[in-house]
């Protein structure tokens, strides 16, 4: 089992002890989604795998929030919001965006990228190094602005 289901699974045990429902509902979801998964595809997941589900679930929880906040909906903005706290809290350390831009840099470089079609080689090196640690969408923007 990987070190970070490990850990949600501690932190689950420990919200249940705690009677925090807002914290076990979170990490119940996130290890939901990870049995699925599992399940699915009939693999065990590691580090890396978790890591991009969580991803996934901060990135679709940043989309409710601004749909939720078009709506006017502030009850149920506040609910992502705490969600997003309680999955960020098992994510990596996140980079800095001068780190980011250096890990690009060095990235292009030892693929030797000259042009855009190379992006797809620049980001595959790039994607499990700073999967959870920054926004990958912001990376793809900075690849290209890097390669035009």
């Amino acid at each position: 089992m990987s070190l970070l289901k490990n850990t949600l699974t501690e932190a689950m045990k420990d919200a249940m002890r705690a009677r925090d429902k807002e914290r076990l509902g979170t990490i119940r979801l996130i290890l939901s989604e990870c049995k699925q998964i599992e399940v699915d595809e009939r693999v065990e997941l590691d580090d890396a795998r978790v890591l991009s589900i969580m991803d996934k679930m901060l990135k679709q929880r940043r989309e409710s929030i601004e749909h939720f906040r078009a709506a006017g909906r502030d009850d149920l903005v506040a609910i992502e919001e705490a969600e997003m706290v309680i999955v960020q809290g098992f994510m990596p350390e996140p980079l800095s965006e001068a780190d980011v831009r250096e890990a690009i840099a060095v990235a292009i470089q030892e693929v030797g990228a000259e042009k855009m079609q190379d992006m797809g080689k620049v980001m595959a090196l790039l994607k499990p190094a700073l999967q959870g640690r920054t926004d990958l969408s912001k990376v793809s923007i900075w690849v290209k602005e890097q390669l035009a």
